[in-house]
């Protein structure tokens, strides 16, 4: 072993030096190495011939021509060296790095070709490459890869980027499997066995057996001339040659006809076909093959057979039945006779071929047939498993590629995937011998800014929006809303529409909660009435309900499925769920009546579910109506019990979209403006909301921006517990938001104190939520000396807002029962955690912390001061 250890020193020293080379100099050493091996091709041929005693001199120097000439002229232009793709927006470069040492096991059967084959790869793709010839043909295998290595020296290449072993031996053959860094193996069955199990990554290829089926659609001249052809080049030796000929019965006589007018001897007699079976195999082992009667002529297999046939013969088929693996001739030959088979139909033929390639699985199969005119017989050929279906084309050339259809690459390694024992199915090329390095820079994810397509505001809006209905050529109008607010406001509604001459409709049924079945009813009323318009009018909960019933109605009456719809997603451009298109059949308008949810111009609705009352929060942006019309005059009678609350919410959504990790410059300004609006304003509001239009309008306002804001930002757990504790326990939205709002802040700003987790986003660069919270504060005019002070007195602010509205700072001072809050509060906790908006929370939740802030939100316990 101590050559072969010379030998691999030699060859990774030449590796080293040889990576480093350019493009142009690796394309000029592939080409004098191509040229050189295509000048000796036939010296090579007769060596091969002379030492092995199978095949046809002539064949193997087109072989060795096709392993020089053709696989140049196809790579001659492939970029194997250096970065080949390049994204700066993505921040992707990828590059091509040579692998190593290349393990070359060469078959007897191909000897001087595959070493050509193999050589040029390694060549053209940076690589140093140690040939382990077959024993029985040593001599001209390494013959051809002296003329390739001479070539390459010359041209600049390496000294030992090409070695060999002297003397092949199994355990030659184990060193160089074992110490190479990738194994290209072509040979039997035990040999490629033998590479996958060496322990290094390995392509391998196995035993062909490639069946031919001969549909009664096929040019039957065309195919018989080609089948011929095929299993006479180089005496059959090619892997791909077909070794079965299953005829369909309809065209049966007419194709045995024809092959026995192309000198082809049919073998009918059972003791002659016994003959064949005794014969095929060492020892009878199935899969040994007899040596005597691979790469022989028609002529030679007869006689060492024991037949008698015309001194003509070319080409030899032996009729069988079975397709079974105990039919010894259904197995792979490698030689000038196949097995011939009747098949009943297609059909019939189909399943012989399946059954043969049992014995040669994944390798290549071949149909003769009229497939324009039949395309149904090629969609049942493609059933098939082998990574090569030939069409119409003499599988032996046909497989090998570039001669029969110039988009299958030329190879002389044939792949035959998992379904034949190999990791790879296709014809094998340079790509295969590089590995592909990937520079990833890290990049921020593309941001947007999307809103409603008109937003109308200011108090008395309502008339002027209307006036678009005009524009849009509105017909038919079906509002969504709720009985009080119908009564209330239901008129200024449709007082509009009677003056633009509309039709309309009111589905008034939406509960505070709105349910799925609720939504479900009104989408079924709504595609029986059709309208061109759809308005959500009121609170949250009727514009919610009115975004669900817009997305069936879109969705031309098939049936949604409501809990993929709920299903949660990482990122909204790579969620699993597709969402309807919106807007087809009809525009959405959506009129608040509340200051709270924002969900006029968001993408959001929240829905519950009858059966489980669990509250689904729905998001996509095919939610976002097409207009919000934020009229304040719709709110001056709304009473105070609807005014604190949701604008609590509102203001939660302000502060989770601040600190959010998907938050930017664009949501921040939404996001200010709306906590300025609502903590200014809304103890105004809520006191003398009947008179004070200003603070109603500042209010309203502030819910719109913190809508734009978290509608683009996103929220964060005070959401996720929010949903789950409303669920659980019924507490209103906006009071559960208020009493946890203090606790998520303190909770969130002591990430890095606490050495919490922070969230992972790739705009998200560094834990910042004490300054983000400390900044809120500077923008609503809070005293702190530092950023501790400042989000206490942040804290302070919703607090003493919170208790200024009314509103209790605690579930316990709610009235939640305590001990169905407890025995509740570890699913609530997971669910909150697996909540959708759990991923946008600046600092990462465990389940056990959203569980010590339920406790603290419960009890009311006193919120932790930073500051001293």
């Amino acid at each position: 072993m101590k050559d072969l250890e010379q030998i691999f020193e030699k060859a990774r020293k030449a590796y080293e030096e040889f990576s480093t080379f350019s493009q142009e100099k690796v394309d000029h050493i592939f080409k004098r190495a191509a040229l050189a091996a295509n000048e000796q091709r036939i010296p090579l041929a007769k060596m091969a011939c002379e030492e092995t005693s199978m095949g046809i001199v002539e064949d193997k120097i087109l072989k060795n021509h096709y392993a020089s000439e053709f696989i140049y002229n196809k790579f001659k232009d492939l970029q194997t060296v250096g970065t080949f793709y390049t994204n700066r927006a993505l921040g992707i470069q990828k590059i091509y790095e040579p692998i190593g040492i290349v393990g070359a096991v060469i078959p007897t059967t191909n000897p001087t070709s595959t070493a050509i084959f193999k050589c040029l790869l390694a060549l053209k793709t940076r690589n140093a490459i140690v040939i382990s010839p077959h024993p029985g043909a040593k001599k001209c295998t390494i013959e051809a890869a002296k003329v390739v290595l001479k070539a390459a020296v010359e041209a600049g290449a390496p000294e030992g980027i090409i070695g060999w072993v002297e003397n092949p031996s199994l355990e030659g053959t184990e060193y160089v499997m074992k110490n190479a860094n990738i194994i290209l193996a072509t040979g039997g069955p035990g040999m490629v066995k033998a590479a996958y199990s060496s322990g290094v990554p390995a392509i391998g290829v196995g035993a062909g057996n490639a069946p031919a089926i001969i549909d009664e659609s096929a040019n039957i001249e065309t195919a018989t001339s080609s089948i011929v052809q095929s299993n006479t080049f180089d005496n059959g030796v090619v892997c791909a040659t077909e070794n079965s000929v299953v005829v369909v019965e309809k065209i049966y006589d007419q194709v045995v006809k024809a092959f026995e007018r192309k000198n082809t001897y049919v073998v009918t007699k059972e003791e002659d076909k016994e003959k064949f079976r005794k014969a095929m195999f060492k020892e009878g082992k199935f899969g040994l093959l007899n040596a005597d009667l691979v790469g022989r002529s028609a002529l030679v297999v007869a006689e060492k057979v024991g037949i008698k046939v015309p001194p003509t013969t070319r080409f030899i088929l032996v009729e069988a039945e079975s397709t079974d693996h105990s039919e010894a001739l259904a197995h792979e030959k490698l030689s000038t006779y196949a097995t011939l088979y009747k098949a009943k139909n297609y059909d019939d033929a189909i399943q012989k071929a399946k059954n043969i390639l049992k014995m040669g699985a994944g390798h290549t199969a071949s149909l003769w047939a009229d497939v324009s005119a039949h395309p149904d017989v090629l969609e049942k050929f493609k059933t098939l498993n082998p990574g090569r279906l030939i069409v119409n084309s003499p599988s032996s050339l046909g497989g090998v590629g570039d001669m029969y259809n110039f988009g299958l690459d030329p190879s002389l390694t044939l792949g035959c995937g998992t379904h034949g024992g190999n990791s790879f199915s296709s014809n094998v090329g340079p790509l295969n011998l590089l590995n592909v390095k990937t520079v990833a820079e890290r990049r921020e994810n593309m941001q947007w800014l999307r809103l409603p397509e008109r937003i109308y505001h200011k108090f008395g809006s309502l008339q002027y929006a209307f006036e678009d209905l005009k524009e849009w050529g509105i017909k038919k109008v079906y509002i969504v809303t709720d009985k009080v607010i119908n009564q209330l406001y239901g008129k200024k509604i449709t007082e509009q529409l009677d003056k633009l001459g509309v039709a309309y409709t009111v589905f008034d049924g939406v509960e505070p909660n709105p349910m799925l079945s609720t939504t479900k009813k009104g989408a079924e009323d709504m595609r029986k009435y059709a309208p061109d318009l759809i308005i959500g009018f009121g609170g949250g909960s009727s514009m919610d309900a009115a975004k669900l019933m817009w997305l069936m109605y879109e969705n031309d009456g098939k049936e949604i499925d409501f809990k993929d719809l709920a299903v949660t997603f990482a990122d909204i451009r790579k969620r699993i769920v597709k969402y309807p298109v919106t807007g087809r059949k009809a525009k959405m308008i959506c009129i608040p009546t509340t200051s709270g949810t924002g969900s006029e111009v968001t993408p959001f609705s929240v829905i519950t579910d009858d059966k489980t009352h669990t509250k689904y929060p729905l998001a996509d942006y095919s939610l976002t109506p097409q207009m919000a019309i934020i009229d304040p005059e719709l709110t001056l009678t709304i009473p105070k019990g609807a005014t604190n609350a949701p604008a609590l919410d509102a203001l939660t959504h302000c502060l989770e979209a601040y600190v959010s990790i998907m938050a930017t410059e664009y949501t921040d300004g939404y996001a200010v403006q709306g906590a300025k609006n609502i903590v200014n304003y809304l103890p105004r509001a809520y006191h003398d909301g009947k008179s004070d239009v200003e603070a109603r309008a500042k209010v309203m306002d502030g819910a719109a921006f913190a809508g734009i804001s978290f509608a683009n930002a996103f929220l964060g757990i005070v959401h996720s517990m929010s949903h789950k504790v409303g669920g659980y326990h019924g507490v209103i939205h906006g009071a559960a938001n208020a009493i946890l709002l203090p606790h998520v802040i303190r909770y969130n700003a002591a990430c890095v104190l606490e050495g919490g987790k922070q969230a992972y986003f790739s705009q998200f660069e560094t834990q910042n939520s004490m300054e983000k919270y400390a900044q809120m504060a500077r923008e609503l005019g809070l005293k702190g000396k530092t950023n501790e002070e400042l989000v206490d007195a942040l804290i302070e602010t919703v607090q003493k807002l919170t208790k200024e509205v009314e509103l209790h700072t605690s579930f316990k001072e709610y009235g939640v029962d305590e001990k169905n809050f407890l025995a509740t509060i570890d699913k609530m906790s997971e669910d909150a955690f697996d909540d959708q908006c759990t991923g946008a929370n600046p600092r990462y939740p465990l389940i056990e912390d959203l569980k010590n802030i339920y406790l603290d939100a419960f009890y009311g316990n006193p919120v932790k001061k930073f500051s001293k």
